[in-house]
């Protein structure tokens, strides 16, 4: 139990840090994190820096790596595994590019939770002789470890399993399915965006040999920054094709006449760094390893069973999980009028999204059991948009 005043960075003890609370319950998290003061400040200083100094590009290449080893230390992985990306988008085009799919290994295997990136990027290798092969979900909405084994063969190259899927809540049994694909000689990518930064991830037990994610939602940053780890015994047998300057082997040679890939994770960078997004992210994460990702899950954990049991007692049709390892902070309720829903709350200033026909609610580290209550209480005056 935490001592009695101490600082734990998170719920009070953070929530002044995002001034959005002063005139909104924000509960969507899974879209884009609240903006803080600390990042407000940081992008104003590139800014400022940018107006006193012209080119800053010694002080811009080190955002670059101090975000690498800030995400390192997050996913308690070293720097050198790290690739620092303009999205997921662009990490995963690298690296299906260096998968060679025209040696007896064509088959990429994707669940059907996966985030449209993915899927489509494992279709367009189509193009390339691939062939893609979805993994569906049970009636209860899990895919269960087994579900993945069906499907994985001595031709499957890769198969990708987000961490927890933006659609339901559902948390994918990473483990188990990392086992049958290695049984298999497959690399398995676990897209964790919807996690990072309110889910514990340690790759050195995780089990995927990928991990991707970004800094728009729980690592508090904003769009167009993202990271790849991968394991260094499968990046080392990885050559992508599509590449940019900041994946050479030195990028100050500025050398047109060969392609030589930096040894390190960094050959699945790409071209010059978006400099504003290195700014915010580096704030936006600094913050959540300040607090600590165990801390983050312990207090976020509380806050969804409390949503959880405040759900049914309405009577609410909720398709995540109720057990704590197979759910994260995202939790998704059926409606009868998503839209409906959404903005009727919104005209309350209660911020929330929807997908298909699910409300999702994502609770983070500045999140309070007030939150919660504000949204049952408004829930309950809407209860005919709820299944």
């Amino acid at each position: 139990m935490p001592v009695p005043g101490t600082d734990l960075r998170v719920g009070a003890a953070i929530r002044g840090e995002f001034p959005i609370f002063e005139t909104a319950t924000y509960l969507n998290s899974c879209s884009q994190g609240a903006l803080s003061r600390r990042v407000r400040d940081a992008v104003e200083g590139w800014l400022a820096g940018w107006d006193e100094n012209g080119a800053e590009w010694d002080f811009w290449v080190e955002r670059n790596e101090a975000f690498r080893s800030t995400i390192a230390a997050l996913l308690h992985a070293g720097a050198d595994d790290v690739a620092v990306t303009t999205s997921v988008s662009q990490g995963v085009s690298a690296l299906v590019s260096a998968l060679p799919l025209d040696r007896g290994r064509n088959r990429i295997v994707i669940s059907e939770y996966e985030f449209p990136t993915v899927g489509q990027i494992a279709h367009a290798q189509e193009l390339r002789g691939a062939q893609v092969v979805h993994v569906q979900p049970e009636d209860d909405g899990s895919i269960p470890a087994e579900r993945f084994a069906e499907a994985i063969d001595e031709r499957t190259a890769l198969v990708c399993c987000t961490t927890l899927s933006y659609r339901s809540g559902h948390r994918h049994d990473l483990a188990a399915i990392a086992e049958a694909a290695h049984a298999a000689g497959a690399i398995v990518l676990a897209d964790s965006y919807q996690a990072c930064g309110a889910v514990e991830l340690d790759v050195r037990s995780l089990g995927a040999d990928v991990v991707t994610g970004g800094t728009v939602k729980y690592l508090l940053g904003t769009a167009g920054l993202g990271f790849m780890w991968v394991r260094p015994e499968v990046r080392k047998a990885l050559v992508p094709t599509q590449t940019g300057w900041f994946a050479d082997e030195d990028i100050f040679a500025m050398s047109i006449a060969d392609y030589s890939p930096h040894e390190s994770a960094r050959r699945f960078d790409s071209g010059t760094p978006p400099v504003p997004a290195l700014y915010a992210g580096v704030a936006g994460v600094g913050l959540v390893a300040e607090a600590g990702v165990p801390v983050v899950e312990s207090h976020v954990g509380g806050l969804v069973g409390r949503l959880l049991d405040g759900l049914d007692a309405l009577g609410a049709t909720v398709v995540t999980p109720r057990e704590l390892a197979r759910r994260g902070p995202l939790v998704c309720v059926r409606s009868t009028d998503v839209d409906a829903l959404v903005a009727s709350l919104a005209a309350e200033r209660i911020i929330v999204s929807s997908r298909e026909d699910k409300l999702r609610v994502a609770l983070h580290l500045y999140n309070l059991d007030e939150d919660v209550d504000t949204l049952l209480d408004a829930l309950a005056r809407h209860r005919r948009l709820l299944l």
